[in-house]
């Protein structure tokens, strides 16, 4: 490997900075060309330094040019980043060596269509939500799921995560867990009307679709957690499974249901 960039948490913290520098010196010691504070095109790698919303930020870049992310937690739960500062340097040394174990996760393409054409899209590696605004009133929702009649959502909005997101927005709303090698789009409804409207796992490969029901003011579509645009009535939101994965550098030391246990609190299996 021959050039990484390094991004690490914005704002005035020093953790994120020592540990992005540490990591810059150790690369450029290994003979790696290293592009400091932005995905530059060129790179082969992306190490990330701080929480999962720092890893969100430059996923859907890393996506585009087709590179994996190794995160490093400078954050809170970080089940995203789930290199501690501690494994840094052998994580780095691996990777460079290319010895490292890539784990695919799905990404989500959204497409947002309005007056008869694309007006605009997204990639999502945890989830695309479309949600109410401030006004304290409900929104109605037609969803579909490859060309079929789904249902019709009454509530605060509804959640499309990838199995990588159901750790995230779609588990505080009430969704399922879902094995990020399980190739499936989670539908959670965000405090629905409806003690019947649960979530729902539909195949990865199929379309869903979902419009406003009724003319509402002030609908968001969010993906990954950043406002994008303005969800207004007309206006048609595709979700699709991407063409390729996004690639994360996985620790060597813990597995799937290890990181859950840990970050969730869960009872310690034996000898832990």
């Amino acid at each position: 490997m021959r050039h990484v960039s390094l991004i690490r948490k914005r704002g005035a913290e020093e953790a994120p900075a020592r540990a992005a520098e540490a990591a810059a010196a150790l690369l450029r010691k290994m003979g790696v060309q290293v592009t400091e504070g932005r995905v530059a095109p060129g790179c082969e790698a992306v190490v990330v330094f701080g929480g999962d919303g720092t890893l969100l930020h430059v996923a859907a870049r890393a996506h585009e040019l087709g590179v994996p992310i190794l995160g490093v937690n400078m954050g809170g739960l970080g089940f995203l980043t789930e290199i501690p500062l501690e494994e840094m340097a052998a994580a780095l040394e691996a990777l460079v060596r290319g010895e490292c174990e890539v784990e695919d996760r799905m990404v989500l393409v959204a497409r947002v269509e309005s007056g008869g054409g694309e007006a605009a899209r997204f990639r999502a590696l945890n989830e695309a939500v479309v949600a109410k605004g401030p006004v304290e009133r409900m929104i109605t929702l037609d969803t579909w799921a490859g060309g079929d009649f789904l249902t019709t959502y009454r509530g605060d909005g509804l959640i499309l995560a990838t199995p990588t997101g159901s750790t995230a927005y779609n588990l505080s709303a009430g969704g399922p867990l879902v094995h990020p090698e399980i190739e499936a789009l989670v539908l959670t409804p965000i405090c629905p009307f409806a003690l019947s409207a649960r979530p729902i796992l539909v195949p990865g490969g199929l379309e869903v679709t979902v419009g406003l029901a009724r003319p509402e003011e002030g609908v968001s579509l969010v993906v990954d957690g950043q406002v994008r645009r303005t969800f207004a009535p007309g206006d048609r939101l595709r979700v699709t499974k991407a063409s390729r994965p996004l690639g994360l550098v996985r620790s060597p030391l813990r597995d799937y249901f290890t990181i859950l246990r840990e970050k969730l609190g869960w009872a310690k299996g034996p000898g832990e």
